[in-house]
């Protein structure tokens, strides 16, 4: 028989959305767990850019990804959510009003409600055309630790916010930074490209990445400028090209998707009985995908979640600051 364990409410996604959403619960006085398919809690945040400056949450003008999911964590813990890494949720189904969901180990969850927290799903870095047999070899996709590439010259791929964060970021280390780019206008925000400008990194639009060369590391880069095919001396390439995600086993579970996203109401519920969503997985009119935008969604979502447990709760849970 498998191992059934009983909750109020099931979290699926442990990135800032999940744990906020786990302090928010407890808060109301309800048993939390939280289920996440990566071995550490933090989503996103902790996997891609842990040493990234997170400058867009009120009252945060500036804090490393790492610190922000710990003072995340802190708070959620005060309450003591028992957390489920490393486990996929792979099928729900419904025994009366309760949602159950079955995790990849045979594990059931059997919860009073479901917050789906998924961020983008399951993700996946695209590739560098040129070179991606130096992965790990002096290309990555990731920049976990920006020491790694102190005294390094490094060339940087990409035209989005994460290739201009990491310009940014390995600026100050790295022997010298170039940062390239195939169109002639970045993605990325205006302040942002404005910064990396101003940052002393070489700057190349309408430029690609032909080829990497080297031995048991990457040693040299060719591109494509403007002005023809020029060689470039590289220790680290970092190709910030974006992500293709996947819902994965949510996609199976008959929710109302448009595209990748779960169709959500005002109160943040899904089609499917006590199954709320939040956070970047969800769609509605006028979605605004912020990370600041994702904690009123899920804190939307508990509570309402909390009055369909108990219909006899207030939807508004008390300020924290008339508790001890």
């Amino acid at each position: 028989m498998p191992s059934v364990s009983v909750t109020d409410i099931l979290i699926v996604g442990a990135g800032p959305a999940g744990l906020y959403g786990a302090y928010c619960a407890g808060f109301r006085g309800l048993r939390v767990t939280v289920v996440d398919a990566l071995p550490q809690p933090g989503g996103q945040v902790n996997a891609l850019y842990p040493e990234k400056e997170i400058r867009d949450v009120a009252g945060i003008p500036g804090l490393r990804g790492r610190e922000f999911v710990d003072r995340l964590l802190a708070q959620a813990d005060q309450f003591g959510p028992e957390y489920l890494l490393g486990e996929q949720a792979l099928t729900l189904s419904h025994t009366g009003d309760r949602p159950q969901v079955e995790l990849a180990s045979g594990r059931i969850i059997d919860a009073g409600a479901v917050v789906l927290t998924a961020g983008i799903g399951t993700f996946t870095p695209r590739p560098l055309p040129a070179g991606e047999e130096f992965l790990g070899r002096g290309l990555s996709y990731f920049v976990p630790d920006p020491t790694v590439h102190a005294d390094h010259d490094v060339l940087v791929v990409g035209g989005g916010d994460s290739a201009v964060d990491w310009a940014l970021a390995l600026q100050p280390l790295a022997r010298s930074v170039t940062l390239v780019h195939r169109r002639a206008r970045f993605r990325a925000h205006a302040a942002g490209v404005t910064a990396v400008e101003r940052s002393g990194a070489r700057i190349l639009t309408n430029t690609e990445v032909e080829a990497l060369r080297g031995g048991e590391t990457v040693r040299e880069a060719d591109i494509r400028t403007e002005g023809g095919l020029e060689v470039v001396k590289v220790d680290s390439v970092v190709a910030a090209l974006g992500f293709v995600s996947n819902l994965g086993p949510l996609a199976t579970w008959g929710l109302t998707l448009h595209r990748r996203s779960v169709v959500v109401d005002t109160r943040m519920r899904t089609g499917l009985g006590r199954v709320y969503a939040a956070g970047d997985l969800t769609e509605y009119e006028g979605k605004v995908r912020l990370m600041s935008v994702g904690f009123g969604e899920v804190a939307t979502a508990v509570h309402n979640a909390a009055v369909e447990l108990d219909p006899g709760l207030s939807l508004f849970p008390g300020h924290s600051t008339e508790t001890a």
